[in-house]
């Protein structure tokens, strides 16, 4: 009976170790594979991943941006190298993001709309979250701007890239803005400048 229990008791920690290997929950954040063309070659996360890698060599060259609409996702690069990419969440149906050739035609750190918002009362309680400007309003409401913190611009019609939230990745549920990771935002806008190329495509 000695050699079998002390087999046993060898054995019963390797067993423990591997089962509790095989629930260990996957990593949330995306690995990348090193090749000679590139520096990595990317796969979109699922939504349960994290929303965005940021690998900024700061070496030369211009920075440069693409969002996917059909992917929800921007993809940054300096020089034609990626140093980053991010879900991002587009126009919703009915207000839709236009695509296109664009540049970055302003940035603002603290910029507020002046065409979407929420309506407070009084007190300052929110009694409506999504409202226009010009929205009728009963006595003692008033009409917020909704914040747009890291703005640039790249329509003279109001739409840009902004932080803000993305509720549901890879689907679009914003007011036309492209909307990032409030992580996120303050590095791209470090990095570009006025006439940046911002592409959108469908």
């Amino acid at each position: 009976m000695t050699k079998p229990l002390a087999t046993f008791k060898w054995i019963l920690p390797a067993l423990l170790a591997a089962a509790i290997s095989s629930c260990a929950p996957a990593p949330r954040f995306h690995t990348t594979t090193p090749t000679a063309a590139g520096p990595s070659v990317r796969q979109s996360p699922p939504p349960s991943q994290r929303l965005f890698a940021w690998y900024d060599d700061g070496g030369p060259g211009e920075v440069a941006i693409h969002v996917s609409i059909s992917k929800q996702e921007a993809t940054f690069t300096r020089g034609g190298r990626e140093i980053g990419w991010s879900y991002v969440t587009t126009g919703r149906t009915g207000q839709p993001t236009p695509t296109g050739k664009f540049t970055i035609q302003e940035k603002t750190v603290d910029k507020f709309s002046n065409r979407w918002g929420h309506v407070e009362d009084e007190y300052g309680n929110t009694v409506e979250s999504s409202a226009r400007y010009n929205d009728p309003l009963p006595p003692g409401q008033r009409w917020v701007g909704a914040s747009m913190p890291y703005w640039m611009r790249i329509t003279s019609s109001g739409i840009g890239l902004h932080a803000g939230p993305i509720p549901q990745p890879g689907t679009p549920v914003s007011a036309g803005c492209i909307r990032l990771p409030r992580e996120l935002a303050p590095q791209v806008f470090e990095v570009v400048n006025i006439g940046t190329s911002v592409r959108v495509s469908p």
